[in-house]
């Protein structure tokens, strides 16, 4: 284990990334965590178990070795969320994650970028409903997340729609940089957590904001050490020139 994770380090479990040299170049995209970073919240799926009681420390655990898959984590997670034993609505998610906060800073980050032009996108293992919200809000341009299906009256059926890998952000990435037609030199990464570590390896501007591990730190170019996304604003504004 990685003795700068809190946790189980999932990158004994995972593919390592071939270690190429990402040369950084005038930023032209940035792509956003969600949790902790535009969202005011630890994840969205714990917030989701906070409102119900319910728990997925188990799936976590289970997850970060390698024991189920992305698939079986999301079936774990909606399968405890149920009021008077029955499965919720999307609309009840939506009502739940409504009340998640932004990020301090974040209409302002968004602005400033929004008015040079700068394109901006969310990636996150999260849940696509409160990334949805957000993009709206602030005026985002790209959505990376993970959805939920529901049956023809709206309640959730357990099946997920895998957006995006919690430990592939990498590949959400490359997917950005193919439909925006830049090179990955031009994209600047801004996460909190060791997830977060393989968009950093994949792009030429590392932000570490807020991070949870020393591990986040050690991978950054720039490192915000408070919860305001104005702050990240000077290092951009050194690289779109």
């Amino acid at each position: 284990m990685d003795q700068n994770c809190k946790f189980y380090c999932y990158r004994n479990t995972r593919k390592q990334n071939q270690q190429e040299v990402i040369k950084p170049e005038k930023i032209k995209l940035v792509v956003f965590d969600m949790d902790g970073v535009l969202a005011d919240i630890i994840s969205s799926w714990k917030y989701i178990h906070d409102y119900f009681g319910s728990s997925n420390d188990r799936s976590v655990s289970d997850y970060l070795q390698g024991k189920i898959d992305d698939m079986e984590f999301i079936r774990r997670d909606v399968e405890l969320w149920q009021i008077d034993g029955k499965p919720v609505t999307r609309k009840k998610l939506i009502k739940i994650l409504s009340n998640v906060p932004l990020m301090n800073g974040a209409e302002k980050c968004i602005t400033y970028l929004n008015k040079n032009d700068i394109k901006t996108a969310i990636v996150s293992a999260g849940l696509n409903l409160l990334a949805e919200r957000i993009a709206k809000q602030l005026g985002i341009d790209y959505i990376c997340a993970n959805g939920l299906k529901t049956d023809k009256q709206g309640y959730i059926t357990g099946v997920g729609v895998l957006g995006v890998k919690l430990m592939y952000k990498d590949e959400a990435i490359r997917s950005l940089a193919k439909q925006n037609k830049i090179s990955l030199g031009k994209i600047a990464a801004v996460g909190n957590s060791c997830f977060d570590i393989p968009m950093f390896e994949t792009t030429g501007h590392r932000i570490a904001f807020n991070p949870d591990d020393n591990c986040v730190r050690k991978a950054a170019d720039i490192i915000i050490e408070n919860k305001d996304l104005t702050k990240i604003i000077p290092y951009i504004d050194n690289h779109i020139n």
